[in-house]
């Protein structure tokens, strides 16, 4: 009998960078693979992403449990999610969860997997980063029975806090391979697409709100946004995410509709979203996209904010706090200074350790289901 893994997704950035995992899996004699779909997946707002999803040809599960847009509160949405998944699970019956990252959708995934005495296995483990996605991460780690970190520096933070060795393997970032071994969106094509001047220089952006900032969303990309303006250069903006203060960060983007230089989409397919940054002259706002990924390409990221406070990074980035005047000149030091350029192009990514994806499903297809995986205790 084929191994079963399910995977648990809630927004297109898990499933952006677990894509080749779960391709992998779903390629696999010996594994088969089903998908829960929910929270932003579901939402019209944010693209209604589930379709994109539906094309890849999973076996897929639909949980219609959905963030409050008024509020950004994630309350409701863990108590309907958690009561559904239950349910699902059971009837399910997966041999591993699979889960990724520190979101809402994924605590849930691993605290119902514990409780059914089913495996949990997490990839990204042990970044450190701010706020509750810190705090839900690790709580994850506590509960996964299997851990994927992406760099040595996280798996010795994982080993830190009790978990025995054996469990750790330490990949690199799927999503970075998949990133540099896919076939890209053709430069031609993506100007067309995206009304694009590529003789002229252009910015991704990509900025969501902080939990416990969120009243100061709104101001927070507002003044992004202002800096943007002021050097008049063509920007693809993609929505922030469904957290707190999140719609109304919208709502501030809205107030830049008449600026022909600043593009907003809902979504992006991640095919699309890969060239735009292969091709970019900088990334902006604070998404880990620019941490993770961006250095492979030897791409400049001005990271604002604290959101990715603590996370290694490349020497790509450029760190800078909610000041207009501070990200202007980010920007230009991003652009145009060449000694700042150079030095990037010299740097290495520090999650990129070749394929991650094999070395997921490799354990995934090959680890024992035992009392001794399922019986965790503090090896110290």
């Amino acid at each position: 009998m084929k191994r079963k893994i399910l995977y648990i997704t809630g927004n297109r950035a898990d499933y952006g960078f677990m894509q080749p995992v779960l391709k992998k899996i779903h390629a696999h004699p010996s594994l088969d693979l089903e998908v829960i779909v929910t929270g932003m997946h579901v939402m019209k707002e944010f693209g209604n992403t589930i379709t994109i999803i539906k094309k890849d040809g999973y076996k897929i599960h639909k949980i219609s449990a959905k963030f409050d847009t008024s509020s950004g509160s994630a309350i409701n949405f863990l108590g309907t999610f958690l009561k559904k998944l239950g349910k699902q699970i059971e009837k399910i019956h997966p041999d591993i969860v699979l889960v990724a990252g520190d979101r809402a959708e994924m605590l849930c995934g691993a605290i119902v997997a514990s409780y059914c005495s089913i495996p949990i296995a997490h990839v990204s483990g042990g970044d450190v980063t701010s706020t509750i996605d810190e705090h839900v991460r690790h709580a994850i780690t506590k509960l996964a029975n299997i851990h994927f970190p992406y760099t040595r520096m996280s798996a010795d933070r994982i080993f830190k806090m009790g978990e025995d060795r054996w469990r750790i393997h330490t990949v690199g970032s799927p999503g970075v391979y998949h990133m540099l071994h896919q076939e890209l969106t053709p430069k031609n094509e993506l100007a067309k697409r995206y009304n694009l001047d590529l003789t002229h220089p252009y910015l991704l952006m990509i900025q969501h709100p902080v939990t416990l900032e969120s009243d100061e969303a709104p101001e927070q990309i507002r003044r992004t946004l202002s800096a943007i303006a002021e050097l008049d250069i063509q920007t693809i903006l993609v929505f922030p995410n469904a957290d707190a203060g999140g719609l109304q960060m919208i709502k501030v983007i809205g107030e830049f509709a008449a600026n022909p230089n600043i593009r907003p989409y809902k979504s992006i397919p991640s095919k699309d979203f890969f060239s735009l940054m292969k091709h970019a002259d900088a990334m902006i706002g604070n998404s880990s996209s620019g941490i993770v990924e961006a250095p492979s390409y030897h791409l400049p990221v001005i990271n604002i904010g604290s959101r990715q406070a603590g996370r290694e990074r490349g020497k790509n980035v450029l760190d800078v706090g909610y000041d207009s005047y501070e990200i202007l000149h980010a920007i230009k030091t991003a652009l145009f200074d060449e000694k700042f350029r150079n030095l990037i192009q010299q740097s290495k990514n520090p999650y990129d350790r070749g394929d991650a994806a094999l070395k997921i499903v490799d354990v995934l297809e090959s680890v024992v289901i035992d009392k001794r995986l399922l019986q965790k205790q503090l090896r110290y």
